[in-house]
């Protein structure tokens, strides 16, 4: 019975729902005590513990940044102790995970601890929605639009206030992120090119340089934090491209920027594409998605329609090491 090989895609923040993670909690001994560790690390003050919140919301609280980041992080760890569990063990190909997701994918590359790594998303989140309420900011989806008509748009929109590409997400899916009036009027300018332009319900304009406070913090937060060796492929954001396996500081470094520069997800899952094509297809590592939700297979549906990736909301009885390998 050999091990499945594998690549793991880590959800980011707009994946949580109520009830995540709850099923294989229930399923899985390991998966229980991802949570239960959760709890113990994650200080919600009086708003309950982290499993409480993942398994019965309120949403309104769930959805906060500071909550909803370390909630991201213990489910899709929790999903993959309980896949570990079902598979009888696995072998990483590459991990990687969008914007938040990125601390899920080192943490499985064995960069740090689940307890460090919960600690790191605990800050993040925190400082993140410190970040949103000292400044007004928003962000927008842009439907159909490439990288040149999105900086098109953000030069129509921006004026003298903060405007930038912050989500490269897939073909035709790139949002942008700034000042609240320069995404007001990125809309009008967006129509006025004839692209479809949907302002979203965001706590702030992430992945900006509104960001910078954030940025400022987490660079003191990563200070204390050891990072070990990758362990496997890990994608970064940032660059689109692998990490240097072996240079925890540059790592730390691009961890800093991912705050304010975009997130190039769309170039992540194309570099994996054509790393994993030159397998041959009885060897070729299957791509699967941890908790929560089915988001990143719906983005590498608009990427790239040929590739397969299994999502894992939900333990999935029937599934065993076969059917993955």
């Amino acid at each position: 019975m050999h091990k499945p090989n594998v690549v793991l895609l880590c959800p980011g923040q707009g994946a949580q729902i109520i009830g995540m993670g709850q099923r294989w909690m229930e399923a899985h001994p390991a998966a229980a005590q991802t949570f239960a560790a959760a709890d113990e690390v994650v200080d919600l003050g009086g708003n309950g513990s982290l499993t409480s919140l993942c398994f019965d919301g309120p949403a309104e609280s769930l959805n906060r940044t500071d909550v909803s980041q370390p909630a991201l992080f213990t489910a899709a760890v929790a999903s993959f102790q309980g896949l570990l569990d079902r598979w009888g063990g696995a072998d990483l190909f590459a991990t990687l995970g969008l914007s938040l997701g990125e601390y899920t994918a080192l943490h499985l590359a064995g960069a740090f601890g689940f307890r460090d790594g919960l600690k790191l998303v605990a800050t993040r989140g925190r400082l993140m929605q410190e970040a949103a309420e000292a400044s007004d900011g928003g962000m927008v989806a842009l439907i159909g639009a490439d990288e040149d008509q999105a900086n098109e748009v953000c030069d129509a929109a921006r004026g003298d206030d903060v405007l930038v590409p912050a989500n490269f997400n897939a073909t035709g899916q790139i949002v942008i992120s700034g000042s609240r009036t320069a995404c007001e009027r990125a809309v009008t300018a967006a129509g006025e090119m004839r692209l479809r332009a949907t302002s979203l319900s965001v706590a702030g304009a992430f992945h900006s340089p509104l960001m910078a406070p954030a940025a400022q913090g987490m660079a003191k937060a990563l200070e204390e934090i050891d990072f070990q060796p990758l362990s496997t492929i890990v994608y970064s954001n940032v660059t689109g491209k692998p990490h240097d396996p072996d240079n925890p500081e540059l790592l730390k470094v691009r961890l800093i920027e991912q705050l304010t520069t975009p997130v190039r997800w769309s170039s992540n899952c194309l570099d994996l594409v054509r790393t994993i094509s030159e397998f041959p297809e009885s060897d070729r590592p299957r791509i699967h998605e941890l908790a929560p939700g089915k988001v990143l297979k719906g983005l590498f549906r608009r990427i790239d329609k040929t590739v397969e990736v299994t999502s894992h909301d939900q333990p999935d009885p029937t599934l065993d090491h076969s059917n993955v390998s």
